[in-house]
């Protein structure tokens, strides 16, 4: 899987996760959810991801590092 498909994943999750959060647990845990919107959104502008920053050093190579190895 690719960095960029794993992050559109997290970010899903996080999504889904926050609002069972918010309706099983407390009503704050929208904040969560307001959170990942803000870092997708700012992510598309300023191309900085803190969980890429993680992802990659799991070991998660980007589309272009993916084709490129297959080529090979």
């Amino acid at each position: 899987m690719s960095i960029e498909r794993a992050i559109m994943a997290f970010a899903g999750f996080m999504v889904l996760l926050s609002i069972a959060l918010t309706v099983w647990i407390n009503d704050n845990f929208i904040w969560l959810t307001v959170f990942v919107g803000a870092n997708l959104f700012q992510s598309a502008y300023t191309g900085f991801c803190p969980a890429a920053i993680i992802m990659r050093k799991f070991g998660f190579k980007s589309e272009a590092q993916l084709a490129t190895a297959n080529k090979n």
